[in-house]
């Protein structure tokens, strides 16, 4: 059985229009991946859906090819497809136009940065699905630009950053201006229960819930490992292995723009070729380094989280994780860009000896044992001064992964018999020996996170 593809079944076995089917097999698709063998039908028949499936596994597709196969080409502003970011919108609406090139059904992308007066000639053309950010959206139906008395399918696509709090009260503002009866589709590559429950809000009592998964959360083709590293010494590292395994177009993730613009700095001053995308970055420009990737004319890419939805580039081949995210759902999104379409990939991810916890909550969130890699070659620069005072000297403590944690064993117990009086005094100052040990909370009133 493939992880990725449903083989037993063909996109021929769907109900989609033969215009729609047309563009599909031009495109090269035969066999659906399993989100889109289990979530196309429901569609087709107008439930509500939450899909959720793992990254680079063709969500859009999924409810792509439903909406062009439905739709009457006759009616403008049928469908709403939102999105957490511009880069995501840009690549649905564009996947939409490529998937739907038989049909008369056209998409429009609406964003910031982009030329209000274009988008609003497309609108007026009467494109039928209508793509954009919340923001824009927002903006343009409160002009009264944008109108959504003849929406009929809304979709969010990675449902879980659209209904965080940064969006959470725009979506419910779109939502009330959009008639009821319509048809609502959900989907992304993870969805808490705090989600799934806000998601429902918004749907019809009997929504289908699927979730696609075979062994773990990842794409099992993305070989994941780690390295254990200080701080200053990762940007040395990233250039070893930069220079030492020469991959064909890697992404590097950083936590922060500001991270991005320092690390950028760096690297073109030792004379390496870098492009940049975070948020302070124009469109114009993101549009730019975009075109560049997918004519494949560029090597090494910085990117903050932005760029960890919708970047949709076939022939990405690593990740390095140069700061881990403080949220592990960001990591799958983040590791989602390589291994795409059936391709193998690799993700490194730096972890610095503090970073320990990260690593675990990655490993549980995702059902994967990351191993631990070393490189001989590679020789650790020394402790900056400002940091000798503050950090215990190297290897003193090193991040440890659920796996590692599982292969130790408990060192053994002493007894207080053991002990000398001078041990004693050492270990239990003031002569009380405590008799078993302490309560989880340490008597705080509050729960920990465990026990949530």
């Amino acid at each position: 059985m493939s992880d990725l593809f449903d083989t037993n079944i063909t996109f021929k076995d769907f109900a989609l229009t033969p215009d729609v089917l047309k563009g599909v097999e031009e495109m090269g698709f035969v066999h659906p991946t399993w989100i889109q063998s289990h979530m196309i039908p429901l569609a087709l028949e107008g439930e509500d859906v939450i899909g959720q499936a793992k990254t680079g596994t063709g969500k859009t597709a999924a409810f792509g090819l439903p909406l062009l196969s439905v739709m009457d080409p006759e009616i403008p502003g049928q469908a709403l497809i939102l999105t957490p970011t511009r880069e995501l919108a840009a690549q649905v609406a564009g996947e939409l136009k490529e998937m739907g090139r038989y049909t008369k059904i056209a998409p429009v992308c609406i964003v910031g940065g982009e030329s209000f007066d274009q988008q609003m000639k497309a609108i007026k053309r009467g494109a039928q699905i209508v793509v954009g950010t919340p923001g824009r959206i927002m903006d343009l139906q409160g002009r009264g630009q944008l109108k959504f008395e003849q929406t009929r399918f809304v979709v969010l696509d990675e449902v879980d950053r659209m209904l965080d709090i940064g969006f959470r009260d725009d979506i419910r503002k779109i939502f009330k201006r959009i008639p009821t009866g319509r048809q609502t589709l959900f989907v992304s590559a993870t969805i808490g229960e705090d989600i799934d429950r806000l998601a429902r809000q918004f749907m019809r009592p009997d929504v289908r819930r699927l979730t696609i998964e075979s062994e773990a959360l990842t794409v099992s083709m993305v070989d994941q490992k780690y390295y254990s590293v200080e701080a200053w010494d990762k940007r040395d590292l990233l250039m070893h292995l930069l220079a030492k395994e020469n991959p064909d177009l890697v992404v590097v993730f950083c936590r922060t723009k500001a991270s991005v613009v320092k690390l950028g700095r760096h690297m073109k001053d030792k004379g390496i070729e870098v492009r940049e995308i975070h948020g302070d970055l124009s469109q114009k420009n993101r549009n730019k380094v975009m075109k560049e990737l997918r004519d494949n004319r560029v090597r090494v890419l910085l990117a903050s989280d932005l760029a960890a939805r919708g970047l949709d580039v076939e022939h990405i081949t690593h990740v390095i994780n140069y700061d881990l995210p403080e949220d592990a759902e960001i990591y799958v999104h983040r590791i989602g860009r390589t291994a795409r379409a059936g391709r193998r990939g690799v993700a490194w991810s730096f972890v610095t000896p503090d970073e320990g916890r990260l690593l675990t909550a990655i490993e549980k969130l995702t059902g994967v044992l990351i191993d631990r890699i070393s490189d001989d070659d590679f020789k650790p620069g020394p402790v900056p001064e400002h940091q000798r005072s503050t950090r215990p000297m190297r290897g003193e403590r090193e991040p440890v992964s659920i796996g590692e944690m599982a292969g130790r064993r408990a060192g053994p117990s002493v007894s207080s018999d053991e002990l000398s009086p001078e041990e004693m005094a050492l270990r239990f100052p003031g002569g009380i020996v405590p008799k078993g040990p302490p309560p989880k909370t340490l008597g705080s009133r509050f729960r920990t996170r465990r026990s949530r």
